[in-house]
């Protein structure tokens, strides 16, 4: 039997490429490519180029963590290239996982209510609604199908992730950033960032902590196995607040997968998280000129080594 590894080395290429049919006199962008880097990845090389060169470039940290690029170009150009190229090495974190252990969805709640003079508990940062995560009664009584006071918080999300996957399509296309949340709910279907904002929105409802995150998935699966939904393009999922889950790389946080119903492993690699796509958008900024634009976004993830991969922790089968 062939041995199986909890740890991948991955290359990713993320390029992003906009033309204008107008010059652009000015612009000022921000960027969110650098992967994470903690004890479930580490980062061993990031590079990102941009053309035209920018006039002035800086980089720093964001209240979450998350690493951002800052840079502006004050010379006329017609077009925009950013290629980011990242290599890391992912762990798994939820190797030993038993959603049916840990508190329970009651016992977190409570966790998270407001008490006066309370200690600030920092996961309560995304227990609230967020601009592309409205708090809705439609999305609270969905979740609450799952979200039973007396059941385990680990599994009751996982039976949610399930069902959002069952129960919505995946149809590329479908929608964009700016389709509401409710619309996706109703039309049943979307894209990993829409599945994402709508078990964030369930969770949420119902009391408990939930934050969005970008990244990407290994483009090409090892032999034998089929391909994540969401590979060549940036990918979306959430991250659960759990206390006490008993995994020390996961940090209180089980990540969910709603799109491949799964729980993401050494395929995924997380580049930042916050309350919502709005706080991760990869590349974003204001121009002056430029007229209408075409945009051709290109996402590539390579195993680097060839071990054998952990197949991901899939909740529909037995």
């Amino acid at each position: 039997m062939s041995e199986v590894l909890d740890t991948a080395r991955l290359s990713v290429e993320h390029e992003t490429l906009y033309k204008y049919n107008h010059a652009v006199e000015q612009a000022q962008h921000i960027a969110c490519l650098r992967p994470l880097s903690d004890e479930g990845q580490r980062l061993e090389v990031f590079d990102m180029s941009v053309s035209p060169v920018p006039t002035q470039h800086s980089t720093r940290r964001d209240s979450h963590g998350n690493s951002r690029a800052y840079f502006a170009m004050h010379a006329a150009h017609t077009q925009l290239r950013v290629m980011a190229r990242s290599q890391v090495t992912v762990t798994s974190r939820y190797q030993g996982l038993d959603p049916a252990k840990g508190p329970t969805c009651g016992e977190v709640r409570d966790l998270l209510a407001y008490r006066a003079h309370a200690a600030f508990q920092p996961a309560s940062e995304y227990l609230y609604a967020s601009p592309y995560v409205p708090c809705l009664s439609a999305l609270r009584e969905y979740g609450l199908a799952s979200l039973h006071d007396d059941r385990p918080l680990a599994e009751a999300a996982m039976e949610l992730m399930s069902r959002i996957h069952e129960d919505f399509t995946y149809a590329p296309a479908s929608t964009d950033i700016s389709t509401p949340v409710l619309d996706v709910f109703l039309q049943r279907k979307g894209v990993c960032q829409d599945f994402a904002h709508l078990m964030l929105g369930c969770l949420r409802a119902c009391g408990l902590a939930g934050r969005y995150v970008s990244g990407y998935l290994l483009t090409l699966p090892p032999p034998g196995q089929a391909p994540l939904v969401g590979a060549d393009a940036s990918h979306a999922w959430v991250s659960v607040w759990i206390p006490g889950l008993g995994l020390a790389r996961a940090e209180d946080w089980l990540d969910l997968d709603p799109t491949n119903d799964c729980v993401p492993d050494i395929h995924h690699v997380r580049v930042a998280h916050g309350r919502d796509f709005g706080d991760v958008t990869p590349l974003r900024g204001v121009i002056r000129g430029g007229g209408s634009h075409t945009l051709l976004v290109r996402v590539t993830t390579r195993l680097l080594d060839e071990p054998v991969l952990q197949t991901p922790v899939r909740t529909n089968v037995a």
